[in-house]
């Protein structure tokens, strides 16, 4: 936790779902950077960190882990510790009191995996309890029926492995037979995967496919098997799918997915980050032309916002704002350097590292990007990045006498810890060939260039790829949503008039509601006013009215999409610029519907004062030490109108609302923007912005421990520079704002991470859904108590990870078509309580 300066310890801290599910008390970063400190030469520093991994990591603890998570991360650094433990110990002069300490803890740690094995299908459970295992009541898990396809597709490197440094077979078995399965379920006639199986049926649950989240690492596990096991069967799969990747998921330079069954219908109009790893897969594969296009649509990506959004539409606007320091962009560029030799790929890894230390770099560490459009903090730093990222760009600039061992006799997992090659050769005692699979014979003349000599097909000449680049570099600006155009030359090359267009339907026209059962869509209202639409393909009265209701859900989310975007309310942010922060802590906020707004207004910059009272609900009794400050109040017990006007008459220049609900934090809780009260509030002429607990108290700790805290209020954060450190501070100062990110639109500004969010006034909103596509969440609903308009921004914005792909689907998407009048009554109805509260 950069920003607090602690670890995050599994249950001292909110919960954040699912994505808690890979801490399971037992060092994760400790252990998934172990093999890091050894690339990066640090061998006295590793060999310490092994001995405390066995001093202190336990495994035996009550705690409910990510079987997935645990495997790449936990299991693969002890092996790849063990690896470069036994190298080191080799070599005669670190590891010499080495015993296989770290590979009998990955033993240990595989044997507590092996339950969630215990399905019909071989495929794993996605959660187990390390210490009482499954569907023990103390164990409180082994109920879930899905998974995701990376899920229980990537296991076999690991699980291999420590089979073959152990002898032990049962894990190689394993991890084969969830394999075999999912191959076995493969939709044969695209020869393309679903995201979320069943685990016990097979059946897919979610039936779309891509290079994403959900199954990303599969692909990779098929072909890196095949590398480091020489099973030609793997090649075989990897080869099929390949094939029907670039058929049908590959739309140069853009991956969209697409429906198993309909391949060639796109599934979504946008695109996540953890695609970014496939460019360096391909180059593995030694299909280099489609790696370097997709690599520079990526990178244009980033040169607009800086870091790679959570996910970006076709149009390469902000879809999902959130950056979690995902390392499968630098990832790639190390392996297209290795294929091309062509320091262009070092320039983009110079970038990768300047924007880390610009935006990311806090005082303990590096801090996620909460929102790359207003450069906001998150205190998190997850494990992958020391275990990737560093070691990615580390290698990207090392020369060959810069690492102690030969890079080359390894191969990388998907948390880029490394196995040796040699393993090939070890313990060799299952079948190389599954005689139960089917292979297509496929017309590829770039099968034969599987794990290349990059050196004869690829001689190093900088000019092969630049010529394949140069065709890209604008095509971020140009902005061309291609994926849309398919989806509707798709949907309406028959020329049939679809029975109900999204623009024509009303909530309460019967005949319409009778049109969307036939097509399989149901209408659901929700306990809070809100209303859900749910298409079921399977309940469609045929195939040509499951079509026609696929179109109309589309249809419906991008009508929502186009009524909202002019109403969004961005975040913004709160910077720390003075001794000893610098503008390094960046601290997102939410804006305020009266005041000065900080979109088309200067940035303000000032010291903070507290309060007298706190709550700032009457006139201040110190108004002396607000003067000229920004003032920190806590919230509660009167409107927030009222808040800003009283400090406002003492003279201060800005105020920062705080939560006084202890613990709050924009990680776990929806951001909102402070609503007035009912009545005019043009006399409020300075900012104000809101704080959760948890940000409040960041600059609450500063100030005690520094006495004077400078913060800058904007709607973006100010780009830090080396001057920055020495400006002179002054306790009353408003400066310009920064400038827009080159090429950015109003809308990438938006509040919601999504593009498609509602508007701050919607609050019946139907939100469709398709089971056989990706799930959209719901968000931008109002509440009228507590004076607060809420936004649903991470609780049900977060990313897809593979994670939280295996969970059930949980389709929402806000939506307004034809309920303005009610919407414009529920406004009416609200200003008439505000006035009457303000009255009382």
């Amino acid at each position: 936790m950069p920003l607090t300066c602690r670890g995050r310890i599994r249950g001292e801290e909110p919960s954040r779902g699912d994505v808690d599910d890979a801490l399971g008390k037992f060092s994760l970063t400790l252990i998934d950077s172990l093999d890091t400190l050894v690339v990066l030469n640090k061998t006295k520093e590793f060999e310490d960190a092994v001995k405390k991994v066995l001093r202190d990591v336990n495994l035996d603890n009550d705690v409910v882990v990510s079987v997935f998570e645990t495997n790449i991360r936990v299991l693969g650094g002890l092996l790849g510790g063990h690896s470069l433990a036994i190298m080191l110990k080799e070599k005669g002069e670190y590891m010499q009191w080495y015993n296989d300490e770290l590979l009998q803890m990955a033993k240990q740690l595989g044997y507590k995996l092996l339950p969630a094995f215990n399905t019909t299908s071989g495929l794993p459970y996605p959660r187990i309890n390390l210490k009482f295992g499954m569907r023990k009541p103390e164990a409180r898990t082994g109920t879930e029926t899905d998974t995701c396809t990376a899920c229980a597709g990537t296991l076999i490197l690991e699980f291999a492995a420590l089979s073959r440094f152990t002898g032990a077979t049962i894990f190689e078995e394993y991890a084969r037979k969830a394999l075999d399965f999912l191959w076995e379920k493969r939709q044969r006639s695209s020869n393309l995967v679903g995201v979320t199986i069943n685990i016990h049926t097979g059946d897919w649950v979610r039936k779309d496919s891509g290079v994403g989240a959900g199954i990303d690492s599969y692909y990779e596990y098929l072909l890196k098997a095949y590398v480091l096991l020489g099973d030609d069967s793997f090649l075989e799969r990897f080869n099929t799918h390949y094939d029907a990747i670039m058929r049908y998921i590959s739309q140069p330079p853009l991956l969209l997915d697409v429906h198993i069954h309909k391949p060639m219908l796109n599934a979504r109009t946008w695109m996540d980050a953890l695609l970014a790893f496939f460019p360096g897969l391909q180059v593995l594969k030694g299909d280099i032309r489609p790696a370097i296009e997709t690599h520079e649509m990526l990178y244009q990506v980033i040169k607009k916002h800086n870091f790679l959004p959570e996910a970006f539409t076709t149009d390469f606007r902000v879809h999902w704002a959130q950056h979690p320091l995902r390392p499968e962009f630098a990832e790639s560029t190390y392996f297209l350097y290795k294929a091309t030799g062509d320091p262009y790929y070092l320039e983009v890894g110079k970038t990768l590292i300047e924007n880390l230390n610009k935006y990311a770099r806090v005082p303990c560490g590096f801090a996620a990007m909460k929102d790359v459009r207003t450069g906001s903090h998150e205190d998190r730093m997850d494990s992958f990045f020391l275990a990737e990222m560093f070691k990615y760009l580390y290698l990207l600039f090392a020369d060959k006498e810069d690492i102690i061992f030969d890079i080359e006799d390894y191969i990388f997992t998907t948390e880029a810890h490394l196995l040796p090659l040699w393993l090939s050769t070890t313990n060799q005692s299952i079948s190389k060939k599954s005689t139960n699979s089917e292979y297509i014979e496929l017309d590829d003349s770039n099968f034969d260039w599987t794990c290349p000599n990059t050196q004869i097909l690829f001689p190093n000449d900088p000019l092969y790829a630049q010529s394949i680049r140069e065709p890209l570099k604008n095509v971020v600006d140009k902005s061309c949503p291609r994926g849309v155009i398919r989806v509707r030359e798709e949907s309406f090359r028959s020329g049939s008039k679809p029975p109900l267009r999204a623009r024509d339907f009303m909530a309460t026209n019967p005949e319409h509601l009778e049109i969307l059962k036939k097509m399989g869509v149901s209408l659901i209202h929700l306990k809070d006013g809100r209303v859900q639409l749910v298409q079921h393909a399977i309940q469609a009265a045929s195939s040509i009215d499951a079509e026609d209701g696929l179109r109309f859900m589309q249809e419906m989310i991008e009508l929502s999409s186009q009524q909202q975007k002019e109403q969004q309310l961005p975040p913004r942010a709160v910077q720390i610029v003075s001794h000893p922060f610098f503008g390094r802590v960046v601290l997102t906020a939410g804006p305020a519907q009266f005041g000065l707004d900080l979109s088309k207004h200067k940035e303000t910059r000032g010291f903070v004062a507290s309060s007298k009272p706190y709550n700032g609900c009457s006139e201040l009794t110190n108004p002396e030490a607000v003067m000229g400050k920004i003032a920190l109040l806590q919230r509660g017990q009167c409107m927030f109108a009222e808040k800003a006007r009283n400090i406002q008459n003492a003279g201060a220049i800005g105020g920062i609302v705080i939560d006084d609900n202890e613990g709050s934090s924009s990680d776990t809780a929806p951001l909102f923007q402070m609503a007035g009260d009912g009545k005019d509030t043009d006399d409020i002429k300075i900012p104000m912005l809101f704080l959760f607990s948890k940000e409040g108290s960041i600059i609450l700790d500063a100030i005690r421990e520094y006495e004077e805290v400078e913060v800058l209020l904007s709607d973006k954060a100010k780009d830090r520079d080396p001057e920055m450190e020495n400006e002179p501070q002054s306790a009353d100062q408003t400066t310009s704002g920064p400038p827009e990110v080159d090429g950015e639109s109003p809308e990438d500004s938006s509040l919601n991470s999504h593009s498609e969010s509602s508007s701050p006034a919607t609050t019946d909103n139907a939100s469709p859904s398709q089971q056989d596509s990706e799930p959209i969440k719901s968000k931008g609903y109002v509440r009228f108590d507590d004076e607060c308009t809420y936004f649903d921004e991470d609780e049900e914005e977060q990313p897809e990870t593979e994670e939280d792909s295996k969970q059930d689907s949980k389709p929402l998407h806000p939506i307004v078509a034809d309920w303005k009048e009610d919407m414009k009554a529920i406004r009416e109805l609200k200003k008439e309580m505000m006035k009457k509260k303000g009255e009382l």
